[in-house]
């Protein structure tokens, strides 16, 4: 499934994108400024955003600038009515990948959207999120609401498996096992239960990594 968000203040032209685009079965998160958008970023990477120019909290180039500073290759296309040549050049100076004018076809639009994507395929997929924390694998660099955390081999590799089974209570035995013991780097409980601790500092104790008492730990969603 296609997962946008759609970043734009009105409401009718916002409600008739998001019910066509939901009939081709994609999902459309709807955000009316820019900055309800940017809190959302940091907590979740959808697979592409659908951007206007002009918003109540200022203009949508200035959040575009800021989502290329973090994420390079996330798909980014201008909807606005701004169809000058100078607004169109300086939408993909400041990192669109794509400049739709208002007013336009339903139909055009989703084509593009399909165009793009087979361009620059699902990059959401690069990365792994929970609760603003944020794991860019191609990088392997982890954010927390936007700031690096820089962590060790064992930490990073231990968030990477709590990540990638997400909503599923994982032993302490499993994660030895899948974490250590499969490298060749058997370590006993201690290990776990301290290099857990230091993550959890390290990402100033996230409520989403939870310990589930006597067996292992879950991470989930909480907001």
């Amino acid at each position: 499934m296609i997962d946008l968000y759609y970043i734009e203040d009105d409401a009718n032209i916002a409600s008739i994108v998001k019910e066509y685009l939901e009939q081709k079965e994609c999902k459309v998160t709807i955000f009316s400024t820019l900055a309800k958008a940017k809190k959302a970023l940091k907590d979740y990477i959808p697979t592409l955003i659908l951007l206007d120019w002009n918003m109540p909290d200022g203009r949508g180039d200035s959040l575009c600038q800021w989502i290329r500073s973090n994420w390079k290759t996330l798909p980014i296309i201008f909807l606005t009515v701004r169809g000058d040549s100078k607004d169109i050049v300086s939408g993909f100076t400041n990192g669109a990948d794509d400049y739709v004018v208002k007013p336009f076809e339903l139909e055009v639009l989703y084509s593009r959207i399909l165009a793009l994507l087979r361009r620059t395929g699902n990059v959401a997929e690069q990365y792994l999120s929970c609760d603003g924390i944020i794991m860019d694998l191609n990088r392997w660099m982890v954010f927390y609401h936007s700031e690096e955390i820089n962590l060790s081999a064992a930490e990073y590799q231990l968030l990477l498996y709590l990540m990638k089974n997400k909503g599923r209570t994982i032993t302490r035995e499993k994660i030895l096992e899948q974490v250590w013991d499969i490298k060749g780097n058997y370590v006993n409980n201690n290990t776990l239960t301290v290099t857990m601790k230091r993550l959890r500092d390290k990402l100033y104790q996230p409520a989403c990594i939870k310990t589930i008492r006597s067996v292992g730990y879950r991470m989930e969603d909480t907001i």
